[in-house]
């Protein structure tokens, strides 16, 4: 591999973990408007659950279920709904990562 290939591997690569790092840090300030409510530091005790390790498929299908109406809620569908669905799998994502 000639120096020119090795430097713009290097530079493929880097920007690749660069692309995750925003990737991740996008999902956690888009889950930073849920972590009040259902992060482990929530109040205690009340209805709202902690969702923090659950997996992301669970926190997912929650979340889509309060945006279609199908599991009652009381503010939980108008806030879901104002997110894309690629928004809500990175949260759910963030959340059964970041327990």
């Amino acid at each position: 591999m000639t120096g020119k290939s090795t430097l713009a591997a290097m530079c493929l690569l880097a920007g690749g973990a660069h692309a995750a790092d925003l990737s991740d840090l996008h999902a956690r300030n888009l889950a930073a408007n849920c972590t009040p409510c259902h992060s482990a530091d929530a109040p205690e005790p009340n209805a709202i659950p902690r969702i923090g390790g659950l997996s992301a498929d669970k926190i997912l299908h929650r979340l889509r279920a309060f945006g279609s109406g199908e599991a009652p809620a009381t503010v939980m569908h108008q806030i879901v709904r104002g997110y894309s669905d690629e928004q809500l799998s990175l949260i759910a994502s963030h959340f059964a990562t970041n327990p």
